[in-house]
């Protein structure tokens, strides 16, 4: 079920020159910002959550979580 829509963000993401997190805010307006350079998308029309820290300098994404809602209340998103 996430697997199409994890697709198309990776696909947008990949192509994508985020220098600052208003440019991921400007496409993702409900993107949420935590510590450590993370960030909480919602995925799959708001069913799923990928968290991603973000290294602006290198342009590098690293994935740090993919679950469902009721996963991801059962973690500390700033520590996975």
């Amino acid at each position: 079920m996430a697997e199409q829509p994890l697709k198309s963000w990776y696909r947008e993401a990949s192509q994508a020159i985020w220098q600052s997190p208003d440019d991921i805010k400007n496409r993702y307006r409900h993107a949420r910002f935590i510590k450590g350079n993370r960030v909480v998308f919602n995925i799959g029309g708001n069913k799923f959550r990928l968290i991603v820290h973000v290294n602006h300098d290198f342009r590098i994404l690293y994935i740090r979580f993919v679950g469902t809602h009721s996963e991801y209340d059962r973690i500390d998103p700033e520590h996975i």
